[in-house]
């Protein structure tokens, strides 16, 4: 699943109160601790200081370049802040969906050098919407590979969506790799996920998900997972593309609390819905993780890590179950629950909840 984006101008001017929405049931006793700099003395909130835990500025990569992964694939990546700051490495969502500059700004320049790369097949990356020898084993191995390449004894691994999914499973085969880890929107890579996605977004956005099957033929429609990945295999853009952006809108249409255009427009735009589409499409037919490769179930290995997951109560794309069931199972880490946010990493709450997570990592 994906990272929903939208501009500045779309979230300026809303308020958000953190400390008087959650509840006590909502938020462990270390995110009480990263959030508390927003109270000023006297108790009231103090939106001057929450204003400073939004993105950081605008910056630019110090390095880049492409990684050779095999014969087919070959990988973007880029750093940027403190190249002898603490490592930290952005995963992205889709899968297929690619990473962009306003990534970068989660971290603090001054403090971390900020590693983003895309994932095979996905945004930068060669070639688009690449499926073959694509699963989650070798995602794994091309985060590890980047890391070796980079020089990196240990990093930071911040991911949302299907990052946290990549998050959790290099962490689980590397431990020793991993500092620390800041998670969103949790999606652990079930059947009953993809069903949700395909079938049970509807009940909340009907007209979306209209949209989404009116893509599709009548006689199509009672595979709706086949049919998009048939349509995408297709060579003629006027088909592939057509599907590609069907169903990446229809994943931006549900990504946020409230309606978003800039959120739906930028999941349409052509490189990255026919990246997402295509490689989520492959994804959920032929990687879901099986049950003794469970996340969760893995959960032990990296329980010693320091760990902060972040969910918006009213995530529909990756519903809060998966991060309770998370959260339940690995009781040291974190758990904040944003009580006013959807799936995006760009709404407000889950914004802010992320930028003090990642600060109060560094500060450890």
């Amino acid at each position: 699943m994906s990272d929903g984006r939208v501009s500045g101008a779309a979230v300026a001017g809303r308020s958000i109160a953190p400390l008087d929405l959650i509840s006590p049931d909502d938020i462990s006793a270390g995110a009480v601790r990263a959030l508390h700099s927003w109270r000023r003395r006297d108790g009231a909130l103090d939106f001057e200081a929450m204003s400073r835990q939004d993105l950081f500025p605008p910056i630019e990569p110090y390095a880049s370049g492409m990684l050779r992964l095999d014969g087919t694939y070959s990988m973007y990546w880029e750093q940027s802040g403190n190249p002898h700051g603490i490592p930290a490495v952005f995963l992205h969502g889709g899968p297929g969906a690619g990473a962009t500059a306003t990534h970068r700004r989660f971290f603090d320049p001054d403090g971390y050098r900020i590693v983003i790369f895309d994932q095979r097949g996905a945004g930068r990356s060669t070639p688009l919407g690449g499926t073959t020898d694509n699963t989650l084993a070798h995602l794994v191995a091309d985060t590890e590979l980047l890391r070796e390449y980079l020089g990196i004894e240990r990093w930071l691994l911040f991911g949302g969506s299907w990052g946290s999914t990549l998050a959790l499973a290099y962490a689980e085969t590397y431990p020793e790799r991993c500092r620390a880890m800041v998670l969103r929107g949790i999606f652990l890579c079930r059947r009953a996920e993809i069903d949700w996605f395909l079938y049970g977004m509807r009940t909340i956005y009907p007209e979306a998900w209209r949209a989404f099957v009116g893509h599709l033929a009548e006689d199509e429609r009672s595979d709706i997972l086949a049919a998009y990945h048939r349509r995408l295999a297709d060579p003629d853009p006027a088909v592939h593309l057509a599907a590609a952006r069907a169903w990446s809108s229809y994943e931006g249409s549900c990504s946020t609390l409230l309606p978003s255009p800039d959120t739906v427009a930028a999941f349409g735009e052509e490189r990255m819905a026919l990246g997402l589409a295509r490689i989520e499409t492959h994804y959920f037919r032929h990687n879901l993780i099986p049950p003794e490769e469970d996340l969760v179930a893995r959960v032990g290995r990296i329980r010693h890590l320091p760990a902060t997951i972040v969910q918006g109560r009213y995530d529909m794309v990756c519903p809060i179950v998966g991060a309770d069931e998370l959260a339940r199972a690995w009781p040291e880490a974190d758990y904040i629950i944003v009580p006013d946010a959807g799936h995006s990493a760009m709404e407000p709450g889950i914004r802010a909840a992320l930028v003090a997570a990642i600060e109060q990592h560094r500060q450890r």
